[in-house]
C-alpha cells in the first residue's frame, strides 16, 4: 500500500469499504491509518507480521498519539486486516485501550442567551438556534433542505444522520419563525434548475453544495467570543446544552435520547452527571443530620396491653 498512488490492495480495500457502505469520513480515516502503519513498516502492510503489529502498538504509544486516536488508528488497520486481507491472526493481536469518560461541557442557559443575542446577522442566529433549540449535529443543521422542515406537524426531518438513522425533531413557533425570516434573505444564486423542496437551507460557495461545517464552526466560536464566553466550548456544546437543559426542566429522558438519536439509553443518561440544576437541588444526608429528629408517632401497636 504505497502512499502515493492506489496500489491495487488499496483498491480492494476501497471496494470492501464501498461494498458495506462505509461513509467517506470513515474511509478516508481507514485509508490514512492503513498509510501510517505502510510508513511504519517501509514495505507494503500486507507483508506485516504480529511481531511488526506489536511494535506498531508500541510505537503509537510512545509517540504520545492520544488514546481516541490511536483506536482509530487501531479500527482502521482491523478492518484491513480482517476483511480485506483475511488475516484474521494479525487482527487478533489489535486491542483498543478504554478512553477515558469525560463530562461534556455544556453551557449555562444565560450563555446560551448571550450566545444568541451577539449572533452577527440573521444567518448565525439561525444556524445556532437549530444547534441549540433542537439539538443537532453540524452535519444536520448544514445539510438541512426545504424537504425537511414540516411546519404542519411542526417537527424537523433528519435524514441519514449518524449510524444512517431519521429521526424527527421538534419546531418550535420561534424557529419557525426564523426559518421563514431566512428562506426570504438567504442567497438563491444557485437555486435556478433545482426543485424548491431539494433546495439546501444554507448554500455553499460551491453549486449545489451546502455550506461546510468548518464555516458553522468558525462562526460558533466568532460568536462565542463575542459573548464573553470563557469556557472552551465547542458546537457540539450546543447539542449538549440542548439535552441537558431540557433534562433539568423535567423531560422524559427517553424523549430525549429519541430527540438525539442515540440508540442507548446509557448513552443520554451521561447528562445526568452535568445537568447541575438537578445535583444543586439533591438534599445532602450532611443537611439532613443537623435537622431534629421527628419523634414516631405511637401506632395501636405500641399501645399496652389490658
Amino acid at each position: 500500500m504505497s502512499t502515493d498512488t492506489v496500489t491495487p490492495l488499496r483498491q480492494r480495500m476501497i471496494e470492501d469499504m464501498n461494498a458495506r457502505k462505509l461513509s467517506a469520513g470513515t474511509q478516508r480515516g481507514h485509508i490514512h491509518s492503513c498509510k501510517r502503519f505502510a510508513a511504519f513498516l517501509q514495505r507494503s502492510p500486507d507483508t506485516a507480521t504480529t511481531e511488526d503489529i506489536r511494535r506498531f502498538q508500541l510505537h503509537l504509544t510512545e509517540a504520545g498519539v492520544s488514546i481516541c486516536n490511536r483506536n482509530r488508528i487501531m479500527t482502521g488497520l482491523r478492518f484491513l486486516f480482517r476483511v480485506t486481507l483475511r488475516r484474521l491472526d494479525l487482527a487478533a493481536e489489535i486491542y483498543h485501550i478504554r478512553e477515558p469518560q469525560k463530562i461534556p461541557l455544556v453551557m449555562s442557559p444565560d450563555e446560551t442567551r448571550r450566545l444568541l443575542a451577539v449572533s452577527s446577522n440573521l444567518k448565525v442566529r439561525m444556524l445556532l438556534s437549530l444547534g441549540y433549540g433542537c439539538g443537532l449535529r453540524a452535519s444536520e443543521v448544514v445539510r438541512l433542505k426545504v424537504k425537511h422542515i414540516d411546519s404542519a406537524q411542526k417537527i424537523i426531518r433528519v435524514e441519514q444522520s449518524k449510524g444512517r438513522k431519521d429521526r424527527n425533531v421538534m419546531l418550535s413557533p420561534e424557529t419557525l419563525d426564523l426559518l421563514r425570516q431566512w428562506w426570504k434573505a438567504r442567497p438563491s444564486r444557485h437555486d435556478s434548475g433545482t426543485p424548491k423542496e431539494e433546495r439546501w437551507l444554507f448554500p455553499g460557495i460551491k453549486r449545489g453544495k451546502p455550506m461546510s461545517t468548518r464555516q458553522l464552526s468558525n462562526l460558533f466560536h466568532q460568536t462565542a467570543d463575542a459573548a464573553g464566553i470563557k469556557k472552551a466550548v465547542t458546537l457540539h456544546a450546543l447539542r449538549h446544552s440542548f439535552a441537558t437543559h431540557l433534562l433539568e426542566r423535567g423531560t422524559d429522558i427517553r424523549i430525549i435520547q429519541a430527540l438525539l438519536g442515540h440508540d442507548k439509553l446509557e448513552t443520554t443518561a451521561r447528562y445526568t452527571r452535568v445537568a447541575t440544576g438537578m445535583i444543586a437541588n439533591v438534599e445532602s444526608p450532611l443537611d439532613q443530620l443537623s435537622q431534629p429528629r421527628r419523634k414516631r408517632k405511637k401506632s395501636s401497636e405500641d399501645q399496652p396491653l389490658a
